[in-house]
Parts: structure tokens; C-alpha cells; sequence
């Protein structure tokens, strides 16, 4: 079987090595566009993954898949936020959140991806992935990007960027979100 061929509508090329590594079978590149991606103004994850692969799907082969994503984090103290605006929050969105729970108790958090693929015929199908967690004390760890090196995922003691980006791959919300895309298309 041929691979599935696809472009992904973000510049993020750590997110392409995610979804590479979780879609096997796909040949995944990011979308070429010199017109600039979407704001991310939706209500929610799917409201921008779906404004994403909607604008890419207007660049891309007629014969390719287009992957629109999202993501955040949520911490629960905050009601949630940052949320859907976790990528553009603050300068440093780690030192920002750490500065919003210190003294705070709860640390529970969770990251959320919303992945949707619209097919050369229109054909939508989306999945969801949620890893759960706490927001640590403090930054540790060098791998991962993003809230990685505050984020504890739940049964684990490390932040994601200590755990490494072999465990991200394997365990990572988008890799649930792209786990639950192959079940949508199966």
C-alpha cells in the first residue's frame, strides 16, 4: 500500500516529527504558504485545528491529506488556561504559568490536541488526545518543547522534558490525537 500523503498546516517542525513518528504510513510535510496560517481565534481545539486544514486544504496537492492541529495546556487552578491561546499567552508562557500557581496548591493540569484531516474528496475525520498531569515547581529537563519542562505526566515523578523525546513520541496528547485520527479512518 502506498503511502498516505499529507501536509500538516503549521510551521512547527517539532510537531511534524510527532506526527511523523505517530502516523506511520503517512508522508507528512509542513504546508508551504506564503500568505501566513489562520489566527487562531476558534471557541475551542477542533474550531482552529479545522480553520487550519480548511486553509491548507487550498494550497495542498488535490491528491493529498491536509493535518490541521491544536493545542494547549490547561491547568485547572486557572479555569483552564492558557488553553486553546497556550502557544501566544506570554513570552515565556513556563515562567508565566509558574508564576500564576506559585503559592497555588492544586497543580493539576492536562494537555489537549485536536487533530483534523480533510481528504483530497472533503472527507473530514478528527481525533482527540488528553494526557493528564500536574505543572512541577520548576523547570526541569532540555528535551521537548513548549510546557514540556513543567509538565508531570500522571504516574510519572519527571517533567516530559526530563521523561525525553522517545517517551513524547510514544505517549505524547498528540499522539493520542493522531492514535484516535488512524481509528476515525479505519
Amino acid at each position: 500500500m502506498a503511502a498516505v500523503k499529507a501536509r500538516l498546516a503549521s510551521g512547527n517542525p517539532h510537531k511534524l516529527e510527532e506526527l511523523r513518528a505517530a502516523l506511520p504510513g503517512w508522508a507528512i510535510e509542513l504546508l508551504e504558504t506564503d500568505r501566513g496560517y489562520p489566527p487562531e481565534a476558534g471557541a475551542d481545539y477542533y474550531e482552529n485545528a479545522r480553520g487550519k486544514a480548511a486553509f491548507g486544504r487550498h494550497s495542498a496537492d488535490p491528491d493529498e491529506w491536509v493535518l490541521g492541529e491544536d493545542s494547549g495546556i490547561e491547568a485547572a487552578a486557572l479555569g483552564g488556561a492558557p488553553g486553546t491561546a497556550s502557544a501566544r499567552w506570554a513570552d515565556d508562557g513556563v515562567a508565566r504559568l509558574l508564576e500564576e500557581l506559585e503559592g497555588v496548591a492544586e497543580r493539576g493540569a492536562r494537555y489537549v490536541c485536536e487533530l483534523v484531516a480533510l481528504g483530497p474528496d472533503g472527507e473530514e475525520r478528527r481525533g482527540t488526545g488528553i494526557l493528564e498531569g500536574a505543572i512541577g515547581l520548576e523547570r526541569r529537563g532540555d528535551e521537548g518543547f513548549g510546557y514540556d519542562p513543567v509538565f508531570v505526566p500522571l504516574g510519572e515523578q519527571r517533567t516530559v522534558a526530563e521523561l525525553g523525546n522517545d517517551w513524547k513520541r510514544a505517549n505524547s496528547h498528540r499522539t493520542r490525537a493522531a492514535a484516535a485520527l488512524r481509528a476515525a479512518l479505519s
